[in-house]
């Protein structure tokens, strides 16, 4: 599970960190089941060098599910991310191009306006999605503060997110891998957010075992 560091001089903390803190202090979580948790957290928030952390520790311990977090100050539920394009890249060169060369002259709203002139158009980059394997529909299935989205935002989470589900797809296309972005946690918030986010968690676990005995029985039907 990875979480991000924060990236704005206001934020005190990254909520995605935040939840994974609470979770990390519960040991007993997942009485009923045999889940044990890895964390990575606080990601730097640059594409590369998180997605190359967080595929280095893939590779060490082989899980069976990775679920990365990330924090979107905007929302106000629990968001399991679709999939993720390549749209991140645009956001990497927005922000050099803003901060070392056209600040005294360029706007944010205007720069944005100006770049998909450049580096293609909203379509181009629908056509490179990649979509995680996991059900989200049945993940996601009764949960009070929580819902699928279709866009991951266009920049470091989904730039991490595109990275892993790229990796997973070309060397391990059998694990499953989620986005969750995480809404500011605030007292009224927590406890619905945190019991939502063990309900994922212990889900997206029963996904993967079903996945496993699935290809046990398929492998033993094809000997």
């Amino acid at each position: 599970m990875t979480s991000f560091q924060t990236w704005l001089p206001h934020q005190k903390s990254n909520a995605s960190d935040d939840l994974l803190l609470k979770l990390q202090a519960e040991n007993d979580s997942f009485p009923d089941q045999t889940i044990s948790l890895t964390f990575l957290r606080q990601l730097p928030v640059d594409v590369f060098p998180a997605s190359d952390l967080a595929i280095a520790k893939i590779e060490h311990l082989q899980p069976d599910v990775v679920i990365c977090c990330g924090m979107a100050e905007s929302r106000s539920r629990l968001t399991v991310e679709a999939g993720a394009t390549p749209r991140y890249l645009v956001a990497q060169v927005y922000w050099f191009i803003y901060y070392l060369l056209l600040q005294p002259i360029l706007s944010l709203k205007g720069l944005s306006y100006c770049l998909p002139a450049f580096f293609g158009n909203e379509t181009s980059f629908e056509t490179q999605l990649l979509k995680t394997a996991v059900d989200l529909e049945k993940l996601v299935e009764g949960l009070t503060e929580t819902e699928i989205s279709h866009d991951a935002g266009k920049f470091v989470c989904e730039g991490l997110y595109y990275q892993l589900l790229r990796y997973f797809q070309d060397y391990s296309p059998t694990t499953g891998c989620i986005f969750v972005h995480v809404p500011v946690l605030t007292p009224e918030n927590l406890a619905t957010i945190l019991t939502d986010f063990r309900l994922i968690i212990s889900r997206i676990a029963l996904w993967s075992n079903l996945q496993h005995q699935s290809r046990r029985r398929d492998a033993t039907t094809a000997a």
